[in-house]
Parts: structure tokens; C-alpha cells; sequence
């Protein structure tokens, strides 16, 4: 006999089981920004459809579909008034620094190498700590709708924490690119690195998370054995990015294009990407050119720590979006592509000011920012599968809630999420086809005890930090230039400034 009320809570059940299970998703009725192969722009879909099976974009449809044109099997998510993008993609950060955080809000970069950098603070840290620090860190890139990561991983300070931040990689359920860093470290050699390496490239097993190389001596040691030898490994390994740091001017800290280039890891078929590359010349933007690699703009952290970017914005066409260090700033894509773009307009506008002139034009579009933080960072990696929303692609998407506050009233969807959604209009996040956020609440598993763990942390490393004074910056940078005397800024009237003491 039939019962209405067995009948709603076996349909039920089933609805949450397909919810689980299902490999099928079609997103529809929401406005989609797809890209454009032919004209190398986003392209806007509104009221469209999405199809994904398994990882991949299945189909896309400019009209929703009927239900006849999809497996029985797939799960409806019902878009109306919401906005789907690819996920952002973050091509610069360390996340196993996340435990720092707000212990850095006044710091330079002299600060930073002195109290915060890997070359000191392997003392602070068990693996346990990487592990979690670098968990959470990615979490919450996750949550803020960063799907895809190089992180620059300069914790290898052992076999025990250079593990431990990998494994915490593979278990954030993010892809991530991690560039196990080759440095020299006592007890622990690049020659005993470089082996441990390719042990855990042997072992390796998760479908999201890569192993890959960084590497910051190229300029003092081009043709070094270490340097040599590490070069060779990644051409054997067929490794699929590699990334060192560039940062120039009076820092002198070097790996320009050109140094790589000597060493015979930038005309390969790796991707290279150079973190920074502050003040970067024009002949090492050519050589970037030629040999189709990338430049990782952090724009918070070069205004932070005061590496600046001058010269940026003249290899924009090789150039995406980072976020750094994940405890002194905003390390959300979203929050660095605003600040890029907003900086680069000002820096733009500049020119004509200063000779008296008028802008007749704005100088980059909303357009081109969204490109950098998904478009572009999947060209950095090589990968022309990310970045994007097109048939055959990744799956790896952001919902935005088109009826939050913030959004309420958009026309342009590409100029609603670039200069006007917060990271807190993020409904949906989506890696490899599989949620990892689901209306705005992570799913990963186990997040109360992560938390727990993290704050212990927490608690324990900054005390350490509050027991450990800074550096006083007089005399000669390591670089080889003096510290200059810094101007600040003056909020108050008479003898304060209310610049303050640490609130640490």
C-alpha cells in the first residue's frame, strides 16, 4: 500500500545519497563567465547551464537544458540570481606560515627575512606544526574560492617537516602544486633533499596535489653541482613547474629570468614561474616572451613589505596572481586582484598627471583582471585546462550569491565580482567537480579538531615570536645597499602620530 509520508522520506533519502554520490552536476539558470577561445576573452552566459561530469566540464548551454539532454543520475543545482566563475588561482604563497598570523602588520621585508623567513625559523616549528599551519592555511585560501596553488614550500628544513607540509597539501582537498624547496640546510643537504625527492615522487598518489621544485640560488650558484644537478632532475622528472623567487632593485636578491635561463631550466618544457619579479627589466621581460613563462605578482605583500612593483604591469601578458605570505595580509585572490588592478591604474594614470595631461581613457579594464586571476595563472602552470570555464576544462568553479548586499543591482557580472563581492558571497566552491564548500560552509572533514590544533599552534609559536626582539635596521642590507631612514605618516596633531607600539 502506498504511503505519501515512506514515499517523501524515501525520496528524500535518495535526493541526499545523489547529493553524495553523484558524479553528474548541472548548475542552471545562473549567469556563467565562460571564456572565449577565438577572442582569448571572458565570454557571458546569462541564464545558462553547466554541466559537469566527473572532474570536467561536460557541456555548457546557453539555455537551460530539458530533461532528457542529461544523465537521470545527475544532481540539479538550481543558480538562479548567482554567478558562476572558474576558481581563482593563487601562483605565490607559503602556506606553512599561516601560524604567523598578525604577528607581522608593521614588518619589512628586512623584518621578515630576520624573524620570519625559513632561514630561521626552522627552531619554532615541529612537523606537526608545518602540517597544520599549512592545512588550515589552505583551507583558507578554499574558503575564499582560490582553487588551484603554487606554494613555494621553504620548510624543508627535514624529511619530517618537508613531508609534513605535503601531506597536509594532499589532505586539504585543494589542488595544489607543491615546490618542495631545495636550500641548504645543516644536517639536511640539497644533494640528501634532492633524494628525498624523488622518493616521494616515487610514492606519489594523490590525483589534486604535484610535486614539484623551487630553487633560490640560481645567481649565486649557476653552475654550481647543486644547482646542476637539480636542473637535471627536473628535465628527468619531466616535472611540471618550477618557480624561485626574483626580486630585484636595492634588494639584489636575484634568480632573473636571464640566471635561469644560464642554468638551462627556463627554455624547457616546465613552467617557470618567477615570484614578484619586482623591478624586472626589459630584457629579462623579453627572455619571459620568448620562452612562453611567467612572473607571480603578490600586490599586497610587494606594498606590505615594501619590494614594491614598479615595472609589473609591463609583462602583464606574463604575468598572474599570488598572495605571498599568509599571515601579514589578506591572502585571498580576490582581495590582490582588486589591489593589482587598482595600483596599476593609479601607476597608469600617473604618467599623464605628472606631464599636466588628462587621462582620456581608463587604463585596464575589470576584464583583465579577471583574466589574471584565472585565465592567466593557468597559463603559468602550464595548464590551459584551469582558469577557465569551456568545454573539456576542470571543474573547478566558484558560486557567487548574486543577492548579497554587495551585489544587489549588477549588470556586469565580471565588474560585480572583481570591484564589488566579498570573499563572504562565495556560495559554492568546487574542486576537481567535487564540492569542498557547499552554501558558504567548508566540508572538510575533522575542521573542529584542525582548528584546535592550529590555535595550540598558534598560541605556542607566537609566544616564542614575543620573546624574540626584532632586528634593528641601521647600517648595511645583506644586499649590499644602506637602510634608509622611512618618513611615516602623521593622523594625530602634537607630539604623537598614533602610530603605536605592537599589539601583539
Amino acid at each position: 500500500m502506498y504511503d505519501p509520508n515512506i514515499a517523501l522520506i524515501v525520496a528524500i533519502f535518495f535526493t541526499q545519497v545523489v547529493k553524495i554520490v553523484a558524479n553528474n552536476k548541472l548548475f542552471t539558470g545562473g549567469t556563467i563567465i565562460s571564456y572565449d577561445e577565438s577572442t582569448k576573452l571572458p565570454k557571458v552566459i546569462r541564464d545558462g547551464a553547466l554541466l559537469i561530469q566527473d572532474d570536467r566540464i561536460h557541456e555548457i548551454f546557453d539555455l537551460a537544458p530539458s530533461n532528457g539532454t542529461f544523465p537521470h543520475d545527475t544532481e540539479v543545482i538550481d543558480c538562479k540570481n548567482k554567478i558562476i566563475t572558474p576558481g581563482f588561482i593563487d601562483t605565490h604563497r607559503h602556506g606553512w606560515q599561516t601560524v604567523f598570523k598578525t604577528t607581522g602588520s608593521n614588518t619589512t621585508l628586512s623584518d621578515y627575512f630576520s624573524r620570519y623567513s625559513s632561514s630561521v625559523a626552522q627552531p619554532l616549528f615541529t612537523p606537526e606544526d608545518v602540517y597544520i599551519s599549512q592545512k588550515v592555511g589552505i583551507l583558507e585560501a578554499l574558503n575564499a574560492g582560490t582553487t588551484t596553488i603554487l606554494d613555494h614550500a621553504h620548510h624543508t628544513w627535514t624529511r619530517e617537516h618537508a613531508v609534513a607540509g605535503y601531506n597536509a597539501s594532499i589532505d586539504s582537498g585543494a589542488r595544489v602544486y607543491f615546490a618542495y624547496t631545495f636550500q641548504n640546510v645543516t644536517g639536511f643537504t640539497i644533494q640528501d633533499q634532492l633524494k628525498h625527492w624523488r622518493e616521494l615522487d616515487a610514492g606519489k598518489t594523490s590525483n589534486l596535489t604535484s610535486l614539484v621544485m623551487s630553487y633560490d640560488d640560481f645567481t649565486a650558484n649557476p653552475y654550481g653541482k647543486d644547482t646542476q644537478d637539480l636542473v637535471e632532475l627536473a628535465k628527468e622528472a619531466e616535472i611540471e613547474v618550477f618557480t624561485s623567487h626574483h626580486v630585484a632593485g636595492p634588494w639584489n636578491f636575484g634568480n632573473a629570468p636571464e640566471d635561469l635561463h644560464n642554468a638551462g631550466i627556463l627554455n624547457t618544457s616546465t613552467a617557470v614561474v618567477l615570484g614578484h619579479a619586482t623591478f624586472i627589466t626589459p630584457y629579462s621581460a623579453s627572455l619571459l616572451r620568448a620562452t612562453n613563462q611567467h612572473i607571480s605578482i603578490t600586490p599586497e605583500s610587494e606594498m606590505h613589505y615594501g619590494m614594491l612593483h614598479p615595472t609589473a604591469h609591463l609583462i602583464a601578458d606574463q604575468a598572474s596572481i599570488g598572495t605571498d605570505t599568509p599571515f601579514a595580509f589578506s591572502t585571498d585572490v580576490l582581495t590582490q586582484t582588486r589591489l593589482w588592478l587598482q595600483s596599476t591604474r593609479q601607476t597608469m594614470y600617473s604618467n599623464s598627471l605628472d606631464r599636466w595631461q588628462i587621462p582620456n581613457s581608463n587604463p585596464v579594464s575589470v576584464a583583465q583582471a579577471f583574466l589574471l586571476a584565472t585565465r592567466n595563472g593557468g597559463l603559468a602552470l602550464g595548464r590551459k585546462d584551469l582558469g577557465v570555464i569551456t568545454k573539456g576544462a576542470k571543474a573547478d568553479l566558484l558560486v557567487w550569491d548574486g543577492r548579497s548586499p554587495s551585489l544587489l543591482g549588477w549588470a556586469d557580472p565580471i565588474a560585480a565580482v572583481i570591484l564589488h563581492a566579498s570573499i563572504g558571497d562565495i556560495d559554492h566552491v568546487l574542486v576537481d567537480g567535487g564540492f569542498v564548500k557547499r552554501d558558504k560552509k567548508l566540508l572538510s572533514g575533522g575542521y573542529d579538531d584542525d582548528v584546535a590544533r592550529f590555535l595550540d599552534a598558534a598560541r605556542r609559536i607566537q609566544q616564542k615570536l614575543r620573546e624574540t626582539p626584532l632586528v634593528p635596521q641601521v647600517g648595511m642590507y645583506v644586499g649590499g645597499f644602506p637602510y634608509g631612514e622611512q618618513y611615516q605618516v602623521d593622523v594625530q596633531r602634537g607630539e604623537g602620530n598614533g602610530y603605536g607600539p605592537s599589539y601583539v
